[in-house]
């Protein structure tokens, strides 16, 4: 699915101790993460004395210059990359967030979203806190810097009891690197470590999101980072703790299903593994009569490897994606139908004119976007289209991280299967069982999944999906 019509998540984060190229690989992390976030991106870095920060607004490559990376260098640091919501595009709120407090300087970045946010900051704003951003990121910096305890990774710990919701962050103080997801893992956050090279005296400790960041910076993959642990990496080393006791976890399916990139290893369990088990099972439950698999580029490309290996039909690129296509771009004074679909997206007429056409994605949202893309499929001579989603039918907005809209423009919350496949002109449209999917990630195995995207049933007590829309700060 296409970004106009697809969840976001917020944001990939990444942190690195005990290397003289620290800032450099920080932001060669980030660039492997740049798929959680193309608004803005940041670096803090420590030379073991003072924090150095860098952020701007675009992506990682046009952000941190030699130049700018040179200005930063030091041997520890914690980067980040961030997609917003409308309305909250701001440098503002870029990430990392740093302060100066009477815990020394901080600074910290953050994926995932408070879902007690607006009640915590109503109640630190009537005690006198002023907050620079609308980021739910300075809450968090807030609770760190007036905790009652006196050592930062006390103090962190303290803040983190108090926040409900979605988080797995990183926070650098001069001389230290710290990792903590929330209790019930919603988000990912992996561990791992460079072998020190000759003349370096330790070994460097690298945190991520994803990691695909550890293999292009040669970082080793040692764990995850648990649900309510709380990680320290200092001149004493690595000390961990649990700040608060694990909850029933809840690690967003969806991180398998689309985020994630399949080169990842995600909640200790392989993407690439989990997409093709999804296209095998849909290929399962939901065959089609058909000639040709075509997924829909790059999100139903894994899933769809898998139903064509199932079911024994060619898979076919009949989908081209430019991977160039920028923010603006200027339209033909004559209006050209579905114009912005077809800039992204172009298809190879020679393999789909007079073919049965099986159009594999990850999901469905508003349904705009399918609706254009089988469209083009057709008017490049397709005879039949089958859509098949190798996910269930998305009902309920997420709270937790994941920019969804709301329930009144989730087209399965509002339409039947057979009102959508006509909404969107298919022969036929097949989804994923929860079941299925849930299967197909292994849920139960190595970790349990949050599906309340397809079900309603919020692992949280905060959310009414009837009564209460996302928060109105900015989500990290």
């Amino acid at each position: 699915m296409l970004p106009s019509d697809k969840f976001h998540d917020e944001c990939g984060v990444v942190a690195i101790y005990s290397n003289p190229e620290a800032e450099k690989l920080a932001y060669l992390g980030l660039h492997a993460l740049q798929h959680r976030g193309q608004e803005s991106a940041g670096i803090v870095t420590s030379n073991g004395m003072a924090l150095n920060m860098h952020k701007s607004m675009g992506l990682v490559a046009d952000i941190f210059t030699e130049e700018e990376l040179a200005k930063l260098h030091g041997t520890l640091a914690i980067g980040h990359t961030r997609y917003s919501t409308a309305g909250d595009s701001s440098l503002l709120n870029a990430q990392p967030i740093m302060v100066q407090s009477n815990k020394g300087m901080m600074a910290l970045a953050h994926n995932g979203n408070l879902v007690n946010a607006s009640e915590l900051r109503g109640r630190m704003e009537s005690q006198g806190s002023i907050f620079q951003t609308t980021s739910d990121t300075e809450i968090i910096v807030h609770l760190i810097a007036f905790s009652k305890e006196q050592t930062l990774p006390e103090a962190m710990a303290d803040a983190l009891r108090r926040v409900e919701g979605a988080f797995s962050l990183v926070m650098i103080s001069p001389d230290r690197i710290f990792a903590a997801r929330d209790p019930r893992g919603f988000r990912p956050l992996a561990m791992g470590r460079i072998p020190a090279q000759p003349g370096q005296k330790q070994d460097t400790i690298v945190f991520a999101s994803e990691t695909c960041a550890f293999d292009l910076i040669g970082a080793n993959y040692e764990r995850e980072v648990k649900p309510g642990e709380l990680i320290v990496v200092g001149p004493e080393g690595v000390t961990s703790r649990f700040y608060a006791t694990p909850l029933p976890q809840s690690s967003c399916i969806f991180e398998h299903v689309y985020f994630s990139r399949p080169d990842s290893r995600v909640f200790g369990r392989a993407v690439q593994q989990s997409r093709e088990n999804l296209g095998c099972q849909l290929a399962r439950e939901a065959p089609a009569d058909a000639d040709v698999v075509v997924p829909v580029p790059d999100s139903g490309v894994t899933a769809a490897l898998g139903y064509a290996e199932e079911t024994g039909i060619p898979l076919r690129f009949g989908l081209i994606r430019s991977h160039y296509v920028g923010r603006t771009f200027i339209e033909p004074r004559q209006a050209v139908r579905d114009f912005g679909v077809k800039l992204k997206l172009n298809p190879v007429r020679s393999l789909l004119e007079g073919k049965r056409v099986v159009l594999i994605d990850d999901s469905i949202v508003r349904g705009t976007t399918s609706r254009k893309i089988v469209r083009m499929i057709r008017n490049a001579g397709a005879k039949e289209v089958h859509m098949r989603i190798s996910c269930p039918p998305t009902i309920s907005p997420c709270f937790y991280g994941v920019d969804t809209p709301s329930k009144k423009e989730l087209i399965a919350a509002n339409n039947s299967i057979e009102q959508i496949r006509e909404f969107i002109g298919a022969d036929s449209l097949a989804y994923l069982s929860l079941e299925g999917m849930k299967k197909a990630c292994g849920d139960g195995e190595k970790t349990t999944y949050c599906t309340a995207c397809y079900t309603g049933k919020y692992p949280t007590n905060w959310v009414d999906v009837e009564e209460i829309q996302p928060v109105a700060v900015a989500k990290n």
